[in-house]
């Protein structure tokens, strides 16, 4: 069977370190075309697949059967709009879209077309979540009162590039936030209500650089946690249930590969340093360290490549991503009003 035909829209960071590379490691896909105005760069990393100075121009092209969106957030849902209508299957980079309405009407139009369509959200594959999933999904940790999770970095300096403006879309809770917010999902569903604070702490921010979201789920608490001055970062996940704890530090090692150029499969991809396993204590206070279980970011396309040649389930619904969106809107409003949003 021939691969898909994959036309990919964007080339920066977010377009040239993740998708173009998971892209190419995809066995039933096939990278044919770029959009971007880096001809240079694509010409020297992909010189096989047809460079487009414009995303019409792509998405014009009889031959795309999958189109894949790695643009500014404020560009998404046009984007993702004029695929559908063109005929082809969609995958957006997170964030979906910047408001729920959005997104509600992208999954209408692509119902009513039958085409696939989803939200790359990698971080489903990093080798800790997995290994927290698996912890949760097998009842070792018993009935979840408290969850946890950071997405902490270092950042002092305003870096260029429109994430650090004031466009819409930016800031780190449309960026991390929807990392975070989605792995809560995963595990827990949808929470009842939303309580959160968004800041702009450097100086000289202009899009928000922290927040601190609370998932409410009744007796259960999920708390997300992003900042960008942590130089000393505490545990990424911690969780505790009536059956013991896990605590887990460090970060899924696939980001720092592919910014270096590495491509994914090779040896050791995806597996975290021992020095960094976490730790279980059961409700007897033993402890024991468990295998971080391997991170597999190639896991999201081969299932796009199954779904839309076999009908299998999409790796994320767009109704998922539809959801994460909620609960960004969710934050913004109890941060600015300084009061708990229900659901």
């Amino acid at each position: 069977m021939q691969p898909i035909r994959t036309g990919l829209i964007g080339y920066g960071t977010a377009g040239a370190v993740f998708h173009a590379p998971l892209i190419a490691a995809a066995s039933g896909l096939r990278l044919t075309a770029i959009a971007s105005r880096r001809a240079e760069e694509i010409a020297r990393d992909f010189p096989e697949a047809k460079a487009y100075e414009n995303p019409q121009s792509l998405i014009d092209d009889p031959d795309i059967e999958l189109v894949v969106i790695a643009t500014p957030n404020e560009t998404h849902a046009a984007l993702a709009r004029a695929a559908l209508e063109a005929g082809k299957h969609v995958v957006v980079d997170k964030p979906f879209t910047l408001d729920a309405g959005e997104a509600e009407a992208l999954i209408a139009l692509a119902d009513a077309a039958g085409r696939k369509l989803s939200v790359f959200q990698n971080r489903r594959w990093d080798s800790d979540f997995l290994t927290v999933r698996r912890l949760v999904d097998d009842g070792r940790l018993g009935g979840i009162a408290y969850y946890e999770a950071h997405f902490d970095r270092f950042r002092p300096e305003i870096k260029q590039g429109w994430r650090e403006t004031e466009a819409p879309g930016a800031g780190l809770l449309y960026d991390l936030g929807a990392h975070l917010i989605d792995q809560a999902l995963v595990l827990f569903g949808l929470p009842h209500a939303v309580t959160a604070d968004v800041a702009r702490q450097r100086a000289a921010a202009r899009a928000d650089d922290y927040f601190h979201v609370v998932l409410d789920y009744g007796r259960r608490r999920a708390v997300l946690h992003a900042s960008v001055l942590v130089r000393d970062p505490g545990p990424r996940y911690l969780v505790h249930g009536d059956g013991g704890s896990f605590v887990k530090y460090g970060i899924d090692s696939q980001e720092a590969a592919l910014r270096e150029g590495r491509r994914p499969g090779g040896e050791g991809w995806g597996e975290d340093d021992p020095a960094l396993f976490g730790r279980f204590t059961d409700a007897d206070g033993t402890a024991a360290t468990i295998d971080s279980l391997p991170g597999r970011y190639t896991a999201y396309y081969d299932g796009i490549a199954a779904s839309i040649r076999d009908d299998a389930p999409l790796p994320v619904e767009a109704r998922e991503a539809r959801d994460v969106i909620r609960v960004i809107e969710a934050a913004q409003i109890s941060a600015r009003e300084r009061r708990t949003i229900l659901l």
